[in-house]
C-alpha cells in the first residue's frame, strides 16, 4: 500500500492526472494500476463511458476466456492453429495475449483487477508463428469481424522488407482501415538491443506506441523509432496472468498498446459514429507533452490523454500523420500491389472482369462468323457427286489469352515456422515474453 501510495505521488507530480491524487483513490486500485490514476479513470472517465459497443481484436497468443474477469468480455474468435482463440496458447505460464486483453477489458468482478473499458468486448485472435502471411490474415479477420480497434501486442524484424513493411501486411492494414478500423501496435522493446525496426508499427496507416513509466519518462528499452507516434504506460506494470493470478513489474510496449486501445474503444464507445481516422486524429491532438513541443522518435507526439481524447476538442483539420503516411503510401503504390486496399483491387476485378467479357464476346463472334463461313465453303464446294468440300474450313478462334501464367509465391511466404514476438507484459527488453532483467517473479 505505501508504495502504491508513492506511486500514485509520483503520478500527480508527473500531471497526467488533473487533479489532486490521494490515498483513498490510489486504495481503489490496489493491483498496481497506477494508469488508473493517471488517467482518473474512475473519476473523471467512467462517469462518461467504459467501452460498450465497442470490438478490440487482440492479436496474440490468444485469451483466457474462462477467467471469471474476462469470461463477460471475450468473444468467439479465431485460432489460426485450430480453435476460436479462447485459449491462451502461450508456453509461458503467465500468458502473454490474456495479460493483454486484462488491461483492455477485464471486469474485476473477482480478483478486483479491471480493464481501463470493462464493457468494451475482446474478439482474441491467436497466431502462432511470424510470417507476414499469417499477420495479414489476423489483421483481415478483426476488420471483418467488426472490430473498431485491432491490437498488436507484438512485432517482428521489418528490416529486411521494402519500406520496412511486407506488402500483405500492409495491404492488410489498407483493408482495415477502409472497414473503419483502427490499428494499434507496439513500438518494441530492443532499443538497448540493436534497435532493429519492427512490423506492424511500421507500416503506413498503424498507430504506434512506445512506453513510458508512472514519472512520465520513457522507459529504457522502448525503442527509438521515427514511427513512433504516441505514447502510455507500460513500466512497473500488474496485469492478469492466464491461470488468473496477477502478474507484477513488467514491462513493455506492449502494455503500452493495449492501454491505448482500450482508450481508443472508450472513445469510440462515447462517439459510435466517430470515424477511424477521427479517432486516430483525437487521439494524436489530445496527447500531453512530456519531452517538449513537438514529436520525437521515443515518445512520438506525447502521452496519451483519455480525459483529453474525450473532450473531443480537437479541430478537425489538425494534423493526422498515422493517415497521411497512409494516403501517400496508397498514393504511390505501384498498381496491382494491393498496398492500397480492397477498392482499388475491386476496381482492378471490374476492369479485368470487363475486359474478359468484352474478349469472349470478340471471340464468340468470331468463331460464328467462321463456322457460317465453312458450311457456306461446304456447300459451295460440293459436286453433283456429292463430294466433299475442297479444303477445310479454318479452326474456330478462341478468346485471347491474357498471359496471366502461374501463380508466383510471395517472397515473405518463405521461411521457416516461428514463434511471435511478443513486446512487453509480460515483458522486457529481451524477445518473446521474458520477464524484465532483474524484475520480479510473478506475485503466487
Amino acid at each position: 500500500m505505501r508504495r502504491l501510495i508513492q506511486v500514485a505521488a509520483a503520478t500527480a507530480a508527473f500531471g497526467l492526472a488533473l487533479g489532486p491524487t490521494t490515498a483513498a483513490n490510489a486504495a481503489a486500485h490496489d493491483k498496481g494500476q497506477w494508469w488508473f490514476n493517471s488517467w482518473h479513470v474512475e473519476q473523471e472517465v467512467w462517469p462518461q463511458t467504459k467501452g460498450s459497443g465497442v470490438k478490440v481484436a487482440v492479436v496474440d497468443t490468444g485469451v483466457t476466456a474462462s477467467l471469471p474477469d474476462l469470461k463477460d468480455a471475450v468473444l468467439p474468435g479465431t485460432d489460426f492453429a485450430g480453435g476460436d482463440g479462447r485459449t491462451d496458447s502461450d508456453d509461458e505460464d503467465r500468458g502473454h495475449g490474456t495479460a493483454m486483453a486484462s488491461l483492455i477489458a477485464a471486469s474485476g468482478k473477482k480478483s478486483g483487477y479491471s480493464g481501463v473499458a470493462p464493457e468494451a468486448k475482446i474478439i482474441p485472435i491467436a497466431r502462432r508463428g511470424n510470417l507476414p502471411k499469417e499477420m495479414a490474415e489476423a489483421i483481415r479477420y478483426g476488420a471483418d469481424h467488426g472490430a473498431k480497434v485491432i491490437n498488436i501486442s507484438q512485432g517482428p524484424a521489418a528490416d529486411s522488407y521494402p519500406n520496412h513493411c511486407p506488402v500483405e501486411v500492409q495491404s492488410a492494414v489498407a483493408y482495415a482501415a477502409q472497414k473503419d478500423a483502427v490499428i494499434v501496435a507496439a513500438a518494441g522493446n530492443e532499443a538497448n538491443a540493436g534497435n532493429p525496426t519492427e512490423f506492424p508499427a511500421s507500416c503506413a496507416g498503424v498507430l504506434a506506441v512506445g512506453a513510458i513509466d508512472h514519472t512520465g519518462k520513457a522507459w529504457a528499452n522502448s525503442e527509438r523509432q521515427d514511427y513512433v507516434t504516441v505514447a502510455a504506460p507500460g513500466a512497473g506494470m500488474t496485469t492478469l496472468r492466464k491461470d488468473g493470478r496477477l502478474y507484477d513489474n513488467g514491462n513493455g510496449t506492449s502494455d503500452a498498446a493495449a492501454l491505448t486501445s482500450g482508450a481508443i474503444a472508450l472513445l469510440r464507445s462515447k462517439y459510435p459514429d466517430m470515424t477511424a481516422r477521427r479517432a486516430v486524429q483525437v487521439i494524436v491532438g489530445s496527447v500531453k507533452d512530456v519531452d517538449g513541443p513537438g514529436k520525437n522518435n521515443v515518445t512520438g507526439y506525447g502521452v496519451v490523454s483519455i480525459r483529453q481524447a474525450l473532450a473531443n476538442k480537437v479541430p478537425q483539420d489538425a494534423p493526422n500523420p498515422v493517415y497521411e503516411r497512409l494516403d501517400k503510401a496508397a498514393a504511390s503504390a505501384p498498381k496491382g500491389t494491393g498496398a492500397t486496399g480492397p477498392e482499388s483491387t475491386k476496381s482492378d476485378d471490374k476492369k479485368s472482369s470487363s475486359n474478359t467479357l468484352l474478349y469472349v464476346g470478340i471471340g464468340v463472334v468470331v468463331v460464328v462468323v467462321l463456322v457460317v463461313g465453312g458450311v457456306v465453303l461446304m456447300r459451295r464446294g460440293k459436286g453433283k457427286n456429292g463430294g466433299g468440300p475442297s479444303a477445310p474450313p479454318p479452326a474456330p478462334m478462341g478468346p485471347p489469352s491474357f498471359g496471366q501464367g502461374q501463380p508466383q509465391q510471395s517472397p515473405y511466404q518463405s521461411g521457416g515456422y516461428q514463434q511471435p514476438s511478443g513486446h512487453g507484459q509480460p515483458g522486457s527488453g529481451a524477445p518473446r515474453f521474458q520477464p524484465p532483467a532483474g524484475g520480479q517473479e510473478p506475485r503466487q
